[in-house]
């Protein structure tokens, strides 16, 4: 009868060894591999800058409901919440945006139009922010009357926009509304020949807001 070798036989059971623990290692690596995408995917999204709201309810609310991706300008139609502004305040931003586009200034906007969902979900949040109603309502109205939902206000990034519209946004009917919201824009046509109206110092003391 032949004998194997001491050796031979040490090296065969290394070798099945290495059959069945090499896969199982491999198994492990991709999905460690794969745990960390789904981590770094994950905590990518929460870092958008776009606003606060997508980061928490990205399952909830998107863009149908008005929340605004990064990089969205007055001219970008594909985006409900350009879209569905007031066509008078849409025309007239774009006529204002062509203007300062000659300037070296473009409009971004943060935000549009927004779904009574999104607007309510913006004053819960606001509520729990500021500690109270009647603090949150300083910086967001109700869905009943937020011209945001109706789609009569906008919200413009960037300072140099803004400084802008501060500057020329009368002479297209665009003007700031609150002290304390340089970015918000709403339509008063009587402001090309009259100027903008008195600023509120914060939507409380406007009266289209419940008191």
């Amino acid at each position: 009868m032949t004998r194997t070798p001491p050796l031979a036989r040490t090296t065969t059971r290394r070798i099945r060894r290495l059959l069945v623990v090499g896969p199982l290692v491999v198994l492990a690596v991709i999905t460690a591999a794969l745990g960390y995408q789904v981590a770094n995917s994950s905590s990518s999204s929460t870092a958008s800058p776009s606003n606060a709201l997508r980061s928490d309810h990205l399952g909830a609310l998107g863009e149908a409901d008005g929340v605004v991706p990064d990089g969205v300008t007055v001219f970008d139609d594909a985006i409900p919440a350009v879209a569905n502004l007031d066509p008078g305040l849409l025309k007239s931003l774009r006529q204002a945006a062509t203007a300062a586009a000659d300037d070296g200034v473009e409009f971004s906007v943060t935000s549009g139009w927004r779904s009574p969902g999104y607007q309510n979900q913006l004053l819960r949040e606001a509520v729990s922010k500021y500690g109270s109603e009647d603090e949150a309502a300083r910086w967001v109205a109700t869905a009943a009357t937020s011209p945001h939902v109706s789609g009569d206000a906008i919200d413009i990034g960037r300072s140099d926009a803004t400084a802008w519209l501060s500057k020329h946004g009368a002479e297209y009917g665009l003007c700031q509304i609150y002290r304390n919201e340089p970015w918000h824009y709403e339509l008063r046509a009587h402001a090309i020949d009259r100027g903008c109206p008195r600023l509120y110092a914060d939507p409380t003391q406007d009266p289209r807001m419940p008191r």
